[in-house]
């Protein structure tokens, strides 16, 4: 067979490998592996491709999962972040899939659901058919641990994703099989993700851009043993202190450095997906699902920006859950958004309201074209492709002293907590209050991490994820809705697996 097609065949489906990490190198995808994949080099190359399942695929005719997008969406929309409501006249509506996402009533029929499963599933049929390869190519067995610790540890993410997700999900580490495996317990799935990052964290390499290092296992690490209470109901706050010890870093003196166009300079990033228009990468364009219709009038006045899709926004609340000095709160975009054609007067859509952003949006099911705060993290600017070339940032220095600082106060040793707290504030100008409390490392958390992909993680380790919030009611009271359904298209593919508790079959 050959193993570097682009289709690879796997219990999620068919994978499609595109563009390498490394942008600049060429492509062998057509090349038989008995020609290629011998030489330490070529391995490389093709450990390095391995990567590019990150950035998600494109539409399969029934959904889509590029990590910039649905991914997110299924994310945010369900914690207490974002929200994708019904425009007047039902644009988004799409089913009320997005509004059971943000109320949590969702089904194992909502397609939205699936996005992550694939996602992550095609990443891991990916890396399977990678180290299948690199196993076969005869490299010494030495040489060849690196290469193996980067591929399982790139596996491991995405386990992670899926044990965070949806909890019970099958473990599939071969390339060739015969039969689709069943449902692991959650239980399991956990320990397989630590046992891979314990086995391979030592053969990473120090540094390297859009690659796992040390830093990048050991904070994937620390991950897993501070959500360790909801993955196995056993507390690990030691554990995480210990792998967010072994972490080295710093802060980005400007906390938007991490956002510009430009960003793989900046030292705060630990690991990230490249994106570059230039080079064909794909997904990397939520900027264009937040934003007005007419928003390009306010980057450019030519309009030289991409057509905006008028979606996803910032849920009430979130705006003004930062102080009014916190440079954090300019991640959500309210206000008049000002005509560059004239330079002075408000963007006039064609509906006759001016696009005039509010943080409150009047009704979930009937909201008005400018109401809801948008995703304005990354920077926006006149020239933008719809493929964004800002890398995506899955983690950050930031996120290890946080880690720490939470888990102290979960020892009950808040004055160790406050040093990690007072860097993370201080740079945004901010001072730290006398106490440091689960609540206070709740809300700081949503206001460092806003629109990275975090919030729905921490609502449920801090339990938030079952209460009420804007047009949300409470959770069942088994809380069955932590994690989500196994989706129905996977059941109908594979009888092996189970469904989670709480849902239909």
């Amino acid at each position: 067979m050959n193993i570097l097609k682009l289709a690879i065949c796997s219990v999620a489906g068919i994978c499609c490998l595109g563009a390498c990490t490394d942008l600049t190198e060429e492509l062998y995808d057509r090349v038989q592996s008995s020609d290629y994949g011998k030489t330490p080099a070529e391995i490389e190359t093709i450990v390095g491709r391995a990567y590019s399942s990150l950035r998600g695929g494109a539409s399969d005719g029934v959904n889509f999962y590029p990590t910039g997008e649905f991914v997110f969406f299924v994310s945010s929309v369900s914690s207490d972040e974002c929200v994708i409501p019904t425009r007047v006249g039902g644009d988004w509506y799409d089913d009320g899939v997005y509004l059971d996402l943000h109320k949590h009533t969702w089904d194992a029929d909502n397609p939205k659901i699936w996005a992550p499963w694939k996602y992550s599933y095609n990443g891991i049929a990916a890396t399977n058919a990678i180290i299948y390869q690199v196993e076969q190519s005869g490299l010494d067995a030495e040489a060849s641990k690196p290469l193996f610790a980067e591929l399982k540890t790139l596996r491991a993410y995405y386990y992670y994703k899926l044990l965070d997700m949806y909890g019970n999900v099958p473990l599939d580490t071969t390339y060739i099989t015969n039969e689709a495996p069943g449902t692991s317990p959650r239980a399991e799935v956990y320990a397989f993700i630590e046992k891979e990052l314990l086995e391979n964290v030592d053969y990473l390499p120090e540094t390297a851009y859009g690659r796992f290092t040390k830093n990048a296992a050991n904070l994937l690490l620390a991950r897993l043993y501070l959500n360790s209470e909801v993955y196995i109901g056993q507390a690990r706050w030691e554990d995480c202190l210990t792998a967010c010890s072994r972490i080295s870093g710093q802060l980005e003196p400007d906390y938007f450095a991490n956002f510009k166009t430009d960003n793989q300079v900046a030292t705060e990033v630990i690991f990230g997906i490249p994106y570059d228009s230039k080079m064909g990468t794909v997904g990397n364009y939520l900027a264009s699902m937040t934003y007005h219709y007419e928003q390009m009038w306010a980057f450019s006045a030519t309009g030289n920006y991409q057509w905006c899709a008028n979606g996803i926004s910032a849920q009430p609340g979130l705006y003004s859950a930062f102080e009014e000095n916190d440079i954090r709160r300019n991640s959500v975009l309210i206000g008049p958004q000002i005509d560059l054609r004239s330079g002075s007067t408000i963007i006039m859509p064609a509906s006759g309201n001016p696009l005039d952003y509010t943080e409150e949006i009047s009704n979930i099911n009937e909201a008005l074209q400018n109401e809801g705060g948008r995703l304005s993290k990354y920077e926006d600017k006149a020239g933008d492709a719809w493929e964004r070339d800002y890398d995506l940032v899955l983690m950050r220095y930031a996120e290890v002293l946080m880690m720490q600082a939470e888990c102290n106060v979960r020892l009950g040793n808040p004055a160790a907590a406050r040093p990690f707290v007072e860097q993370v504030r201080s740079r945004v100008g901010l001072n730290t209050p006398e106490t440091i409390d689960l609540a206070f490392i709740d809300q700081e958390l949503r206001r460092e991490f806003v629109f990275e992909d975090h919030r729905r993680t921490d609502n449920i380790r801090f339990g938030t994820f079952f209460e009420a919030w804007w047009e949300k009611g409470e959770d069942p009271a088994d809380k069955h809705t932590g994690i989500f359904p196994i989706p129905r298209q996977e059941l109908n593919k594979n009888s092996k697996l189970d469904q989670n508790p709480g849902y239909t079959n």
